[in-house]
């Protein structure tokens, strides 16, 4: 067991980077920027693919040992602690404007990895701390619709035209995050007007999770700006802009292109390892807490992190999530390298 968990302590380089980079002012306010898009991207490029699964016996000596747990729920204090310390100094009147935008967009992949990613996981989860841990992360990007139209709606409807996650063949990655934001939250309004529907309960009422979700947000923003004042709260919803934005620029590249097809007039055939992006890169799985093997997450959605499966079937990234999202930013590129792909898929 000792062998295999430590490699997850990678993730723990990000938080590092994020304090020195809250602690300093120039170009080192960027060191954990320069870490994900720049230093894993070109890892990546000189390292194949690991493929290789862990054995049966393995797989249940690991689903559920401590250890694993122990790392994921560790990122929760980190990321709330740095947070706060990013609050208590990125309106410093010491600070250039070059420091406080280094430092937003460090907090704002804080957001997105110690915060949204990590909430992914633990929203599968059916423990009530650990689906705690999740919404409160998730708030860090005034995200929390997320949890129930990901588990609610995405999951069930990930590959066709019904899920607004999932990305068209030659959509643009900036038009789908305006797509994907604007009806996802409508797709979790309409998620829990059914829940309510069902339980006979009105859906303007506190039991509206989504309505706990927004009134929450608009709380903890009025408090940063209570404590902190209006400064530091502009800069605190740009990174969790900034966070929202990775989160779904995550979700362009997972599903891109990808459609199930149709059973009958009323269904379609069930979610199977084809229908996500699959990347078996090194790097990326650690510091995503192996987010990249993602045909299997779907086709086992409670299945942790540590236990998911490369399959042979499903269609296979040219590289991992940091160089990916890299080149969906670029059309022209992400087009030519993705499309032909779909032929074969």
């Amino acid at each position: 067991m000792f062998k295999t968990w430590p490699k997850y302590l990678t993730i723990v380089s990000l938080p590092i980077l994020a304090f020195i980079a809250f602690s300093s002012t120039g170009w080192k306010t960027l060191l954990p920027i320069f870490e994900a898009f720049v230093f894993i991207p070109l890892v990546e490029l000189l390292f194949k693919p690991d493929s290789k699964n862990i054995t049966a016996e393995e797989e249940l000596k690991l689903a559920n040992h401590p250890l694993y747990d122990f790392l994921i729920y560790l990122t929760f204090p980190l990321h709330l602690g740095l947070l706060v310390y990013f609050l208590i100094g990125i309106a410093s009147p010491e600070l250039t404007l070059f420091d406080q935008i280094g430092r937003t967009t460090s907090m704002g992949l804080l957001c997105g990895v110690l915060g949204i990613n990590v909430a992914h996981e633990l929203g599968h989860r059916n423990t009530k701390h650990e689906q705690f841990m999740a919404k409160t992360l998730l708030l860090t990007s005034l995200y929390m619709h997320f949890f129930i139209e990901h588990n609610r709606g995405h999951h069930r409807n990930v590959a066709t035209p019904e899920d607004p996650s999932t990305a068209r063949k030659n959509e643009l990655v900036y038009t789908f995050w305006f797509r994907s934001i604007i009806f996802s939250f409508i797709s979790a309004w309409n998620l829990e007007k059914q829940r309510l529907r069902r339980a006979k309960k009105s859906t303007l009422s506190f039991t509206n999770e989504l309505l706990q979700f927004v009134l929450i947000e608009i709380a903890s923003v009025i408090a940063i700006f209570y404590f902190f004042g209006i400064e530091t709260m502009l800069w605190f919803l740009v990174s969790a802009f900034i966070g929202a934005i990775l989160l779904e620029t995550v979700q362009y590249i997972e599903h891109y292109g990808l459609q199930r097809k149709k059973v009958n007039d009323k269904r379609y055939e069930d979610t199977n390892p084809t229908h996500s992006w699959n990347s078996n890169h090194t790097m990326g799985r650690l510091f995503l807490f192996e987010l990249s093997r993602h045909s299997d997450h779907h086709y086992q959605p409670h299945r942790k992190y540590q236990i998911l499966k490369s399959h042979k079937n499903s269609p296979q990234m040219p590289t991992g999530y940091p160089g990916m999202m890299l080149l969906s930013l670029v059309p022209p590129i992400w087009f030519r390298l993705m499309n032909p792909k779909l032929l074969h898929n």
